[in-house]
């Protein structure tokens, strides 16, 4: 059975993974669990024509994510991975820039055994998209 997808209220605010019911208020904003934000993520890809893997499971409701991209039309691959700017924001940030695959994938083992609790979910496209919907800060 196919969902209908349901328009987010105008009364929300979208922020990340973050629902915020009055913007001007200033009580802490609910948080999307990252399971939940990581569904989110695989269906945008999916439905982009991307191909989604997620490599390693880390916490359900608070775990950090890695997304590695793979755009094998040129070989290019990248990680992004999650911060809070000094505003509160949600950024993704590009950790280590380096795009050989052998250098991120060395990266991510090392994330794994410092944080337990580490999401890592790769994206294959073949125009090398990421499909986050929060700020990117590329390079």
């Amino acid at each position: 059975m196919r969902h209908s997808p349901v328009p987010f209220p105008d009364k929300w605010a979208k922020a990340g993974r973050r629902l915020i019911a009055n913007p001007s208020a200033t009580a802490e904003p609910l948080k999307f669990s990252t399971d939940i934000w990581v569904a989110a993520l695989i269906r945008r890809a999916e439905l982009g024509g991307g191909h989604v893997v997620v490599v390693h499971k880390g916490d359900a409701r608070a775990g950090s994510v890695l997304v590695k991209t793979l755009n094998r039309s040129d070989g290019r691959v990248r990680l992004f991975a999650e911060a809070t700017r000094a505003d509160g924001e949600t950024v993704w940030m590009r950790p280590s820039l380096t795009e050989k695959e052998d250098e991120i994938d060395a990266y991510i083992s090392k994330a794994r055994r410092i944080d337990a609790d580490l999401w890592v979910v790769e994206v294959e496209d073949r125009q090398g998209r990421h499909f986050l919907t929060e700020d990117v800060e590329e390079d």
